[in-house]
């Protein structure tokens, strides 16, 4: 088993994951607690890299991810304003956007379908330098630098569902008139709610380009499949439990994730085919509750039949 998952296999799986799980963190807000199915996810992460990537070529990667976050507030905001200003629906809306995005990405990036970062330094580069230890504990500086974030930006994320504001996006879900009862706009939440949520996904894109050391126009394609997954999966584990662990959970679901696609690639079954493998495993999450019912309602009509 320590031939078939080395180390670095590891390492890898859980930086991915740890990323990865910023965009999962995203749908949670947008698709969990709204009930608003944003498509946007796709163009928004590629957003956030090419934005990202240009500013870290200009010698600010720290400033790069504020930078990716704020272009990913802009996506949200418009997505937003589709849908509660001009009564468009939100699975178009995201369409739309996430069509528009296709130019305005190639046109961050210069017109250029790749952007290298390579030669420039990364938030990696700047944090691998100020701990102290060997060559082996610095190929691991990428892990803890990202599980530091993802620390703080759970922290940010509870204490702000926690907020009036974070209580009205909340209940802006479970019921809308709830809220226009309430005397609370929820066209205000919903605009608040996804910009809060696709800045998590620019921020994702910011720290992927960043540690592939490039950005493509095709980076994000298929991202809201994966982060489905990832938030699927980690709602079967922590659906009817606290806020917190909810929030634990989907960072739970995207490194599980990860660590699938990762035996899928140990197991030698073609990188064509991935996509393939990730649909089933949203389909087998999806379906796993149903299943379980059938099951428990086939044992009870058994144990009848046998009384």
């Amino acid at each position: 088993m320590s031939a078939f998952l080395t180390a670095g296999i590891v390492r890898t799986a859980l930086e991915l994951g740890l990323i990865y799980s910023l965009v999962a963190l995203s749908l949670f807000i947008s698709y969990s607690i709204l009930n608003i199915c944003d498509l946007s996810t796709d163009g928004c992460y590629t957003l956030g890299c090419a934005v990202g990537a240009v500013v870290t070529i200009a010698g600010h990667p720290i400033l790069a991810i504020f930078a990716a976050m704020a272009a990913g507030v802009c996506s949200g905001f418009i997505v937003a304003i589709l849908q509660t200003k001009l009564g468009v629906e939100s699975i178009l809306a995201g369409i739309i956007v996430n069509t528009g995005l296709y130019t305005i990405n190639l046109a961050v990036m210069g017109f250029k379908s790749n952007l290298s970062v390579f030669g420039s330094d990364t938030i990696y580069d700047l944090f691998g330098n100020i701990i102290p230890g060997n060559k082996a504990w610095a190929s691991w500086s990428p892990l803890l630098l990202l599980a530091i974030i993802l620390c703080i930006v759970c922290v940010v994320i509870y204490l702000f569902l926690g907020t009036r504001l974070g209580l009205s996006i909340r209940a802006t879900g479970d019921s809308p008139a709830m809220v226009r009862a309430s005397s609370i706009n929820p066209a205000f939440t919903i605009i608040v709610g996804l910009c809060v949520s696709n800045s998590l996904t620019g921020m994702a894109g910011c720290l992927i380009g960043q540690f592939n050391g490039s950005s493509d126009i095709n980076l994000g394609t298929g991202m809201v499949t994966v982060a489905l997954a990832s938030l699927i999966i980690g709602e079967m584990f922590f659906q009817h439990r606290g806020m917190a662990l909810r929030i634990v959970g989907v960072i739970f679901g995207s490194v599980l994730y990860r660590f699938a696609m990762s035996l899928a690639l140990r197991l030698n079954i073609p990188t064509e085919a991935f996509k393939l493998v990730s649909a089933l495993i949203v389909a087998i999450a999806l379906t796993t509750p149903q299943v379980r019912k059938l099951v428990s309602l086939h044992r009870q009509k058994r144990k009848q039949m046998l009384g």
